[in-house]
């Protein structure tokens, strides 16, 4: 791996990560146009890494008053544990199937699924009240946020999209919404790590530390703007250019898989 493939990645997952368009499957689509096979793992695990500590920066307020008030901020670490169980329970049960579904052939009706998805989000908004906060959360509707997070496991759909989604169809105001989604995506990260980490050191680095380490600061530096757009997105404006931009991105890839061969091939 060069330093500009480290450079593009590390702009595709920190973008990618927190707009609603899935990070999983665009750094599935390059590392293909790159042939990046071997260390490819331990780079994907290390960008998300880079990720977190943008998400980190922009909410450290949030953070710093959940460790140091836990009893105060008790309602966000409890429906923040409740949806990441959730998810964890579907990796768990399911992570050998979605593990199976990430390869370029598959990844054009997920994202299709994530324009609909997005579409829907907007419909809803639309037509409903929106006045719950985090702390005024049920039991029942973190949980839903969670199953939605899971969904997200799948290489392209969005996780920043889903959950969102899930937080919109609990009629969640916009700010906590976009807060709610954000945190989630703490524990997600580390645990995604987590549990991939030994095969990625199995697997090894590929092209040396420097672009990883490159990869990893890129992908901080555009996180955090993406988290900062998302959140003015998310309540002034609506997802219809992003479910725009997926529908056409699947169709593509299904398009040119099956048919044209433009970029990708069966081989």
């Amino acid at each position: 791996m060069s330093i500009f493939e480290a450079i593009i990645l590390g702009i595709v997952q920190g973008l990618c990560e927190f707009l609603p368009v899935s990070s999983s499957g665009h750094l599935l689509i390059l590392q293909d146009l790159f042939n990046i096979t071997a260390g490819g793992r331990f780079f994907t695990v290390m960008l998300h890494l880079g990720t977190l500590i943008a998400v980190l920066i922009v909410y450290r307020r949030r953070v710093i008053e959940m460790i140091c008030h836990p009893v105060k901020q008790k309602k966000y670490w409890l429906w923040l544990i409740a949806a990441t169980a959730v998810t964890v329970v579907i990796q768990l049960i399911f992570g050998d199937l979605f593990e199976s579904l990430e390869k370029v052939q598959y990844i054009g009706y997920f994202f299709l699924f994530t324009a609909l998805m997005l579409t829907a989000c907007d419909i809803w908004r639309k037509n409903r009240k929106a006045d719950l906060t985090v702390p005024k959360m049920k039991w029942y509707q973190a949980l839903f946020v969670g199953f939605m997070q899971g969904i997200a496991i799948l290489p392209g759909v969005s996780r920043s999209g889903a959950t969102i989604t899930g937080a919109t169809f609990c009629n969640m105001k916009k700010e906590d919404a976009a807060e709610f989604s954000f945190l989630l995506s703490i524990p997600a990260i580390l645990g995604g790590a987590v549990l991939e980490i030994p095969d990625a050191v199995r697997e090894g680095v590929v092209g040396g530390i420097l672009p990883v380490i490159v990869g990893v600061i890129v992908a901080g530096i555009s996180g955090y703007f993406a988290v900062r757009f998302m959140i003015k997105l998310i309540t002034k404006h609506s997802f219809r250019g992003f479910a725009v931009y997926t529908a056409v991105l699947g169709l593509f890839i299904i398009i040119d898989w099956n048919f044209v061969h433009l970029l990708f091939n069966r081989g």
